[in-house]
């Protein structure tokens, strides 16, 4: 079956359904143009993403790399080691391992590095909507924040 006998097979079964709601309902299949890109977060990016969320409350502890207290490279070690990724244990060198994109390819579970000229000095783990999870500094603990700054780079982990 085509792409195009398969789009008008789904619209005679969904009635007076518009074809890109069908397409949608019928996935990629139907319309290859509209396949996810191939910059998609990878399962590994969301199952990160995931475990930062789920230690959301756990204090900042300089150096700490869970599974109790986090600095902010400690997070994204310890998230993507649970998700089955090793990374380097410092923010510059996860930088310096992660694939660099631009903000406009950003997807959740990338990683978000914050600078000052050409030094990285935090990183945290995209969610979307603008916001990261990330164990900011001492007295506080890990928790969901919008981006603060303009000052980011954004890494993919692969």
């Amino acid at each position: 079956m085509t792409a195009r006998t398969g789009v008008s097979a789904l619209l005679s079964r969904v009635g007076a359904t518009s074809a890109l709601t069908a397409a949608a309902v019928a996935g990629p299949a139907v319309l290859p143009g509209l396949a996810p890109q191939a910059d998609a977060a990878t399962p590994l990016s969301i199952e990160a993403l995931h475990i930062a969320a789920s230690k959301k409350g756990s204090p900042y502890k300089y150096g700490a790399a869970g599974p109790k207290r986090f600095d902010c490279s400690g997070l994204v070690l310890y998230s993507y080691k649970r998700a089955g990724k090793k990374l380097p244990r410092t923010a510059a060198a996860q930088y310096n391992k992660s694939k660099h994109i631009s903000g406009s390819h950003r997807k959740r579970g990338d990683l978000v590095f914050f600078h000052s000229g050409r030094s990285v000095y935090h990183v945290g783990i995209y969610a979307g909507h603008g916001k990261i999870w990330h164990s900011p500094k001492p007295g506080t603990r890990v928790r969901l924040e919008k981006i603060w700054t303009r000052s980011v780079w954004y890494g993919r982990v692969n």
